[in-house]
Order: C-alpha cells, then sequence, then structure tokens
C-alpha cells in the first residue's frame, strides 16, 4: 500500500522493522495557498533533491542549481562511447540501497512507488586474502541475534578469539545513541577502538574495515563514533539486515530522470551547468544567490553541496555566517582519493562469482561488482558480446600515487580474485579518480555544521551535516535534506515531511543495562 504525506507526496516509511522510529514534523497548514515563497536550492544530488521535493510538494517556488551537467550528485552518470562502438552509462561506482534507508526509499518512490526501479542482491559476502570468507545471507536480521548470528556463523570467529576480546571496551555498541555515541568515542579513531576491544584480526578487516571504508576513509583516520554508528544502524539497532538492493538500470534512467520529471511536474526550475558562486544575506531577509556569474534574489537558500562546494560558496559569501561558523566550515576535511575502474571484458566471469564482493587483503582492492548480474545495460551488453563488465572500488588512496600504476594494481588484483578473467581481453575501460566526499576525522564531529545556520534563512543538507539522529551516508543526505526543508517551512507555517529512522538507542534492556554499567569504569586499554 502507497502511504502518502498531507500535500500527496508519498511518505516514508518502515520496513519489517516494527521498532522504526517516527518522527513528524512541527504543526502546520497542509501547503501555501497563496503566494509561496522562492526558495534556491544548491546541489542536485540526494540532499538536494529531496529537499527540492519536500518544498515543491508544497507549493513552494523552487529553483535547484546544480554545477554538473546532470542530475545526481556522487550518484550522477554520463555517456561514454566504447571502443566497440557502443554506448554505455559510466557512473562514480557501485552503491547499496539499504532496507533502512526509510527516507531515501520515500524520495525515490515519488518517481517509482513500488520502487521498481531497485532489485535485490542475494547475498552480502565478504573474501579476505588468506581465504576467509564472510556471507550475510543466513545471518538472522532480528538484533540482537543478527550479532550473535553472525559472530556464530563467521570463520573469523574462533573460540580462542573469542576468549581474547575485551567485552568491557565493546559495551558503548550496545546501546548507541547520537549525540552521545559522539561524546563518548569521537575522540578515538575506528582502529584504536577495534584494538581495544581486541577483535580477531581477519574479523576487523571483513566485518568492520569493510564498514570503515565504505565512507572512503581509512580506519586510522575515522572516527570511532561513526563506526559504533554503523554497527546500530546495521546490527543491533535494526532488524531490516545487511541485505541491500540495487539499482535495475544505471542511475541516470532508474532514478534522476524519472524524479527530475516529478519535480518539472511540480513547477521546480532547475539549471544544469550552474554552479553556485555565493550567497548573500539581504535586508529583507532574503538572500541574493549568485550563480554562473548572475544574481537572483530568494526567500530563503538550502546549500546542499559537498565539502569543496560549500567551503567555497562560503568563502565567497564574506558576509553569510558569523565568524565561529565560517571557521568551522573552514575546516571540513574531504576524504583520501578513490578509484572505480570499470572493464568491458570479451568473454564472462565464472556463473556462480556473485553481483557484489567486498574485499580484504588484496592490496588497494575494496570490492568487486559484477554489473551484469543486475543491471540492465551491462547485461545487454554482456549478451551481445559474450563478455562480462567488471567495477573494481579501491578507497583511501595515497593522494600522490601514480595513477596508472594504481589503475593497472587493480586489475592485478581480480585477475587473483577471479582467475579466470586473466584470459579475457579488455574491450574497454573507464577509470574514475575522485576526491569529494566528507572525511569524519577523530576529533570532528563538534565542528560539523548542522542544518541549521546563524543565518535563518539559509539552511544546511548533506552527508556532511551534523543531525541527532541515527543516519548515515546516503541515508544522511536524504535526511537532512528533508530537515533542511522542515526547517523553512517551519518559519513560514506549513508542515513538512515525516520522517523515520532505525530506533534511536539500543533495542535490548539487559544490553542497554550493561552499557550503561560499562560507562561507570574506564574501558580497558
Amino acid at each position: 500500500m502507497r502511504t502518502r504525506g498531507a500535500t500527496g507526496g508519498v511518505a516514508p516509511r518502515r520496513g519489517r522493522d516494527r521498532r522504526a522510529r517516527v518522527l513528524p514534523p512541527p504543526p502546520g497548514r497542509a501547503r501555501f495557498a497563496g503566494p509561496a515563497p522562492s526558495v534556491a536550492v544548491a546541489g542536485g544530488g540526494i540532499a538536494g533533491l529531496a529537499a527540492a521535493t519536500c518544498l515543491a510538494e508544497r507549493g513552494v517556488r523552487v529553483t535547484l542549481y546544480e554545477r554538473a551537467g546532470q542530475l545526481g550528485g556522487r550518484l550522477a552518470g554520463w555517456p561514454v562511447e566504447l571502443a566497440d562502438g557502443s554506448r554505455a552509462t559510466m557512473t562514480r561506482g557501485f552503491h547499496a540501497f539499504f532496507r533502512q534507508y526509510y527516507n531515501l526509499r520515500g524520495l525515490l518512490r515519488r518517481a517509482d512507488p513500488r520502487l521498481r526501479m531497485l532489485t535485490g542482491l542475494p547475498d552480502y559476502p565478504l573474501r579476505h586474502s588468506g581465504g576467509l570468507y564472510d556471507s550475510f545471507a543466513r545471518v538472522p536480521r532480528t538484533p540482537p541475534l543478527s550479532a550473535l548470528g553472525f559472530v556464530a556463523l563467521s570463520p573469523s570467529f574462533g573460540l580462542r578469539d573469542l576468549v581474547r576480546m575485551n567485552p568491557v571496551a565493546a559495551l558503548p555498541l550496545l546501546d548507541v545513541r547520537v549525540p552521545e555515541v559522539y561524546e563518548r568515542l569521537d575522540g578515538l579513531s575506528a582502529r584504536d577502538f577495534l584494538t581495544r576491544i581486541r577483535f580477531p584480526e581477519a574479523a576487523r578487516h571483513l566485518a568492520f574495515e569493510v564498514f570503515s571504508r565504505s565512507f572512503f576513509a581509512d580506519p586510522g583516520e575515522l572516527s570511532a563514533a561513526e563506526l559504533a554508528l554503523m554497527f546500530h544502524i546495521y546490527f543491533l539497532g535494526s532488524a531490516e539486515g545487511l541485505l541491500f538492493d540495487v539499482v535495475r538500470e544505471p542511475f541516470p534512467r532508474a532514478l534522476w530522470e524519472p524524479l527530475g520529471r516529478y519535480l518539472t511536474g511540480l513547477g521546480v526550475r532547475t539549471l544544469t551547468g550552474t554552479p553556485v558562486e555565493s550567497v548573500e544575506p539581504v535586508a529583507d531577509g532574503g538572500v541574493r544567490v549568485t550563480a554562473a556569474g548572475a544574481s537572483h534574489h530568494h526567500d530563503a537558500a538550502v546549500l546542499a553541496l559537498d565539502t569543496d562546494g560549500l567551503r567555497r560558496v562560503v568563502a565567497g559569501s564574506p558576509r553569510l555566517g558569523d565568524a565561529r561558523w565560517r571557521a568551522g566550515v573552514g575546516r571540513l576535511r574531504t576524504a583520501p582519493p578513490f578509484l572505480v575502474s570499470r572493464l568491458w571484458l570479451d568473454r564472462p566471469v565464472a556463473p556462480d562469482r556473485p553481483g557484489f564482493l567486498g574485499t580484504s587483503g588484496y592490496d588497494a582492492l575494496d570490492n568487486v561488482s559484477v554489473l551484469e548480474r543486475w543491471e540492465g545495460e551491462a547485461a545487454r551488453w554482456a549478451a551481445r558480446h559474450g563478455g562480462s563488465v567488471v567495477e573494481l572500488h579501491a578507497y583511501a588512496l595515497d593522494p600522490g600515487a601514480d595513477r596508472g600504476a594504481g589503475e593497472d594494481r587493480l586489475i592485478t588484483q581480480l585477475h587473483r580474485i577471479y582467475p579466470e578473467t586473466r584470459e579475457a581481453r579488455i574491450i574497454d575501460r573507464c577509470h574514475e579518480w575522485r576526491a569529494d566526499c566528507p572525511l569524519f576525522p577523530v576529533g570532528g564531529f563538534p565542528a560539523r555544521p548542522a542544518v541549521r545556520t546563524p543565518d535563518p534563512a539559509v539552511v544546511l543538507a548533506g552527508d556532511l551535516v551534523r543531525t541527532e539522529l541515527p543516519v548515515a551516508l546516503m541515508e544522511r543526505a536524504a535526511t537532512t535534506g528533508f530537515l533542511a526543508a522542515n526547517t523553512l517551512l517551519e518559519r513560514w507555517g506549513v508542515r513538512g515531511q515525516t520522517l523515520w529512522t532505525v530506533p534511536a538507542r539500543g533495542r535490548s534492556g539487559p544490553l542497554r543495562l550493561l552499557a550503561a554499567l560499562g560507562t561507570r569504569r574506564p574501558a580497558a586499554r
């Protein structure tokens, strides 16, 4: 059954987890009945699209500014012509749409209420170069059986390993709450936190460092609070489990073109290829937005930009915010570079290869995707050529590394993992090097900007934005986009978007009690 909000938009809804948390917006009228304010949304990624959708559904006049030539932000796609003359869509790589991503999925339901653009993968396998292999297909989804089941089924946990672990140091994982988890763990790196717990080395690589590298960061640089939050979202805080969905077609066709048409139907003016350069408060309480050399007056603005983009706009807007806020934005950091290599091969990989495989111990390689297992465009190409379309990811790379050598090393590791690819001819290849994901460093949470800024007419959105909700990655982007819209709508007396999240604290009373007892004594070092 479709779930509709008060204004007709499809609202986020819980999945199988009956304890998912509902967050109603502040009360107000359903939409503007008369003249509506004008809002500039800077950034056409998930956060900006969520904000634009929520505002436009309530009658706000929205102008969406996007620097790139297409929507989607870090999930954008663009056409490429291959050496064989065929055309394909290149993207910045694989993304998993977990079932806990209630608000992102609610956004996508605007264009496809039944989410037919998504399909589930049967497993989330992890493979270590030492021979260990983990799977989430048989792990129970309901906490605490999910965590216990993983330990029981995983070959990376032996009896001797369990005896050596430090249970006191692990107690913060039993009752993760935001922002308390940052108060407790933000001053510690993810790697040091796992060292304190004395997780078995293989389990650290397979079960935790794979997650920390989802933030495009080395575990030694990532805040342990973010790692603990991920553990809560996927293991002890949610009954949705760790299996996920993927798109049936490339991102533009599956997601952004349909959502773009939906926004056009709501009257949103979309300006791609139009970067915002500055946002300055004006005397009437609105803002002057300068984009691509032209200035426009708006009643408010949503800045849904990546780290460098936000720093650039704030630096170009000397009257925006106050000194403390501007300094906090200036201290934001970008995660190290990552590489996405896509290969079009003249022969197929073995039929038993999974659609997605997380890897550890294979030099810089973090995962391998066989795209024709789920993506229609890749499947059609593979069928025509009798081949495969394979994608390789490497996160947190050395900024000074030799790019050509790095690309060659990924292919070498592919040959180790899937030996049949050694004999395959690479018909074409695309390599994408990027360095625009936010870094959540040790001790960085207090300085991270929130949705509200010192200027009431300007709000922020994106996965870099601080929020006191248990969300991360794409879901943080969607959630803060809706929160930014709700903040503006509340000023105008209009009811915003209802949101859902995983439970805000640990689900088990006895485990919460254990965690509380652990806070009364220091964790062993």
